[in-house]
């Protein structure tokens, strides 16, 4: 999680105030461990330079830089940022084995993680539903209480 002083430690709202700031996609995602229809999400096909958060804590999760299009429908990233240690759990709900990813402070349902990622980058797809996140663009990370993070964009 993000030290950066301008952010808060994440204190867990409670179902109402989630119900209420949350989209009913977001909520149905984040909350009841659903998924978007392939194709449809805000960030399936999103190229700008930033970070992913959850939605729900504001957690940095993922960074575009390791985005790619998977062709599956849906934001695909090879890994979570450097230090995000994801919850791993194993899904049978579509009837066979999957890992499902969650977010460490909120434990917001993300998407999956499968082992059919590019092979020069470690082999993982990290399958995310868009309405788990939110983009913080490069030029507001600062601003937005991720600046710990620009190094990550700077060459």
């Amino acid at each position: 999680m993000t030290t950066d002083p301008a952010r808060p430690p994440f204190a867990r709202p409670s179902d109402e105030d989630l119900r209420q700031r949350l989209t009913p996609m977001q909520y149905r995602v984040t909350q009841q461990e659903g998924t978007e229809r392939a194709f449809t999400g805000e960030y399936w096909d999103h190229e700008a330079p930033g970070l992913y958060v959850d939605v729900v804590s504001g957690e940095a999760l993922f960074s575009s830089l390791d985005k790619y299009d998977a062709g599956c429908g849906w934001p695909s990233f090879t890994r979570p940022l450097p230090g995000t240690s994801l919850t791993e759990n194993t899904d049978h709900k579509i009837g066979y084995a999957r890992t499902e990813v969650r977010s460490p402070s909120a434990d917001s349902h993300l998407g999956h993680v499968f082992p059919d990622g590019p092979q020069e980058e470690g082999g993982l797809r990290y399958c995310i539903n868009s309405a788990a996140l939110r983009f913080v663009p490069v030029n507001e990370l600062e601003a937005q209480g991720y600046g710990e993070y620009l190094r990550l964009f700077q060459s």
